[in-house]
């Protein structure tokens, strides 16, 4: 039945409709302090579903066929941004499991050893001691620090007040705040560049996510398009292939980048570019601005109602 349903909802050929779904971490079991990012268990159901209900596609694949009006019913494109190095080490088996390929989106600034701004947060928090963790110094308040939930009110309220700093300023405040704590983060959550070219052998795809996961709306336009090209350069030099899909930093349309930026990622010689706007892709879509959407239910019935409701937008 949901099969069914999902032939009515997404056609093929010239009527089709692409959805593309957008992971970051497969974690190897849950996190407490993110009990909604799935851990492998979940992935592995969540993949089954995708597997019985879709025709999954490679995202370039999709793209050729969409603007040729010769999208096959069902069709679902599965991609990841960042570079987590558990993509390499918990999704792609399970990944390989299902027959399933993706698309891998790379900050390539943060290989062989490097770490996103926002998780030397979360992790300076999460080992953080002590029932207060005083920030004030920072211009970052005080806060709670009893359990868990104090935890991740904390993180959350953290990278809000600092999301859209430039990326030097960015970097310099979160390693403040790891000094401030007493705590040195892991080195070791993103993928080195063996297993970049791990990925590409095992039949997935790389795509550029800019150098340093800037906020491109934030940055003149010199320094937006040395993010996006040398990006593009550094993995087609690690991969030895062209790389022709990006994605966006954070993604939201007209906040986290602009109309300009689309054609700057077009000029540069990418195919197609993918933001975090929800909805499903079709003919009339701009190429170089796909719609993405993340499905986080954990029964299987709440995981196609969704996924349906995103046709729709």
């Amino acid at each position: 039945m949901i099969r069914t349903a999902f032939n009515i909802l997404s056609p093929g050929g010239s009527k089709g409709r692409l959805s593309i779904l957008i992971f970051h971490r497969v974690l190897p079991e849950i996190d407490p302090l993110f009990p909604d990012e799935p851990d492998a268990a979940r992935f592995d159901q969540m993949m089954g579903w995708v597997k019985q209900w879709f025709n999954v596609v490679p995202l370039d694949q999709a793209v050729d066929a969409l603007k040729a009006g010769t999208l096959p019913a069902r069709a679902v494109a599965i991609t990841f941004d960042d570079g987590y190095a558990d993509n390499r080490t918990v999704a792609l088996p399970i990944l390989q499991k299902h027959g399933l390929p993706a698309t891998f989106f790379i900050a390539t600034g943060f290989l062989d050893g490097g770490r996103m701004w926002n998780d030397t947060i979360i992790e300076s928090i999460r080992m953080a001691k002590g029932e207060i963790l005083d920030l004030k110094a920072l211009d970052l308040g005080i806060h709670e620090n009893r359990g868990t939930a104090d935890k991740r009110q904390a993180i959350d309220k953290v990278i809000g007040k600092i999301k859209y700093l430039p990326p030097s300023e960015r970097v310099a405040v979160t390693e403040s705040i790891a000094d401030t704590l007493g705590c040195r983060a892991p080195d070791d959550l993103m993928m080195t560049s063996d297993q970049v070219r791990e990925m590409l052998a095992a039949g997935m795809q790389i795509g550029a996510h800019t150098i340093a996961h800037p906020i491109l709306a934030r940055l003149d336009r010199a320094t937006a398009r040395h993010e996006i090209a040398t990006s593009k350069t550094r993995l087609e030099e690690l991969i030895g292939e062209p790389v022709s899909l990006f994605a966006y930093p954070n993604g939201k349309p007209g906040s986290d980048y602009l109309a300009e930026h689309a054609g700057l990622v077009q000029d540069l010689g990418f195919s197609a570019a993918v933001s975090t706007a929800w909805g499903a892709a079709r003919a009339s879509s701009d190429l170089f601005q796909l719609p993405r959407f993340t499905p986080w239910d954990r029964s299987r019935t709440n995981f196609a109602s969704r996924l349906m409701r995103n046709l729709f937008v």
